[in-house]
């Protein structure tokens, strides 16, 4: 029960705002049982077909979060059952889980990606692009999604300076948005933090952590 001790600690040790999103991708079924059963039920993964194959194996309470790299043509296979997604990083792609959760009769919760790290390998809207959306009101005709806060990752760096100011950037960000009266009152959370990198990312107004290996051990 290596697994539910982890999950245990590390929830013990949060501010109470924080939300722990346990990144479950690459990882058998049978781990995330043994998650659940400790009481845990937030669980993300970033490939739709891992996830289709999971969802019916494990509890309907579940909340599932999508974390990866989303392609438009996928959406609706997650859209009947998916509770969050995290990666949303163009109109396009928004539009598309709006129009496939419409077709559900849902309204699915979503955060916008923002690119805040140096690595070019990462996906996102610029801060500027991102502030713009809310300025714009471009969000006003998509009625089956929540526009529910900002996902960023940092660089993968030793440098703990530079992960911090890249947090930083976000919570600015954020905080800009919540100011302009753009956003609803469900714009309430900021993801980011993982396993390498969540304290500093508490430190710096995280609302939610997204944390895998530090649960589950090295990717299977």
């Amino acid at each position: 029960m290596e697994i539910a001790r982890k999950i245990s600690h590390l929830k013990a040790s949060l501010p109470s705002h924080v939300t722990l999103v346990a990144v479950s991708k690459f990882q058998p079924v049978e781990a995330l049982r043994q998650a659940y059963d400790a009481g845990h039920k937030i669980f993300g993964e970033n490939r739709v077909q891992e996830l289709t194959a999971k969802y019916p194996l494990l509890p309907a309470d579940i909340q599932w979060h999508f974390v990866g790299t989303l392609q438009t043509n996928k959406v609706k296979y997650i859209a009947p059952f998916i509770d969050t997604i995290q990666s949303i990083d163009s109109m396009r792609l928004l539009e598309e889980v709006d129009k496939q959760a419409a077709k559900c009769n849902r309204r699915i919760r979503v955060l916008l990606e923002v690119h805040i790290a140096e690595e070019t390998t990462k996906h996102g809207f610029s801060v500027d692009e991102c502030l713009h959306l809310f300025q714009e009101n471009q969000f006003d005709a998509c009625s089956h999604v929540i526009v529910a806060g900002l996902m960023g990752m940092a660089t993968f760096t030793d440098d703990t300076g530079q992960i911090q100011h890249e947090f930083q950037t976000l919570k600015r960000l954020f905080d800009a948005i919540k100011q302009t009266d753009k956003a609803s009152d469900s714009f309430t959370e900021l993801s980011m933090g993982m396993s390498d990198d969540y304290p500093i990312a508490i430190q710096n107004g995280s609302t939610m952590i997204r944390v895998g290996t530090m649960l589950f051990g090295a990717r299977k």
